[in-house]
């Protein structure tokens, strides 16, 4: 087929269906090609490992389901690491799924909050009633985490009357939901130390999702870009201000200057009567 073949296929394929449109203007390159031009951070955030954040890096997560749409296991080492660091630490999390990280950090963590839609809007949106009751799986009896539901977008977080120590940013990771997320809660949950991650700004340890990335930089104050990291090994971005970390380009493919020792136990899940 010819290229003005192409074109004509791809019109008439627009206009049958127009969401078709999402797929160009949302690839990776063109939201890389946005970043880059704006900010000049086409190459990603830097890049602060582990150790430099934990020295004595070591950490056991008793709760995890190697499922689809979960986190790494060194995205919740993160943020429990992180919360083990913060006497009587507050974490406020959008985006639970499953559970796994708040579960995990609920372990160390003083009290934990969790924003999910309500369970009307999932159906509206299409979402079987198989996945709306996983919701929370892992975390729904929790005592410490108080289980919000609203639309992150309509949310009155200022109705909360509370800031967060350690906040995690894992919704919907389309470019208007990022940046809204980001923006409500600098508004609206920081303090001064408050430590903020989001959830796949990378889509692999080696891989920037520039969409998430681009909605994270326009959802914040440009002052605030220089307390962002990429946390080595993770798929997770760090809003760090307490300090500034010592930090490297992301280089793909990486080579490995350490390795992680794993430790697997499979527990079963026992119903409740």
């Amino acid at each position: 087929m010819g290229k003005l073949g192409k074109l004509w296929k791809a019109f008439t394929s627009i206009v049958r269906q127009p969401s078709l449109l999402n797929l160009i203007i949302d690839t990776n390159q063109n939201w890389y090609k946005y970043v880059e031009k704006r900010y000049g951070l086409g190459a990603g955030l830097p890049v602060a490992e582990l150790s430099t954040l934990f020295p004595d890096f070591r950490a056991n997560i008793p709760t995890f389901a190697f499922l689809d749409g979960g986190s790494l296991p060194t995205d919740i080492a993160l943020l429990m690491k992180l919360a083990q660091r913060i006497p009587d630490c507050s974490y406020f999390e959008i985006g639970t799924w499953r559970g796994e990280s708040v579960v995990n950090v609920a372990n160390i963590a003083k009290e934990c909050y969790t924003l999910n839609l309500p369970d009307e809007e999932m159906r509206k949106a299409g979402q079987p009633e198989n996945f709306i009751e996983l919701i929370g799986f892992f975390s729904k009896d929790k005592k410490n985490i108080t289980h919000l539901k609203g639309n992150s977008f309509d949310f009155d977080f200022v109705g909360l009357n509370k800031k967060f120590d350690l906040i995690f940013i894992d919704g919907d990771h389309h470019y208007e939901a990022v940046k809204n997320d980001t923006k409500k809660i600098f508004e609206s949950l920081v303090h001064d130390k408050s430590v903020v991650v989001w959830h796949d700004y990378a889509r692999s340890p080696e891989v920037v999702r520039f969409e998430v990335f681009a909605g994270i930089l326009d959802g914040m104050l440009p002052q605030r870009h220089r307390y962002l990291y990429h946390v080595g090994n993770t798929l997770s971005a760090i809003y760090y201000p307490s300090e500034a970390l010592a930090k490297h380009p992301l280089i793909n493919p990486t080579k490995p200057n350490h390795y992680f020792e794993l430790d697997l136990k499979l527990n079963p899940i026992v119903k409740k009567e």
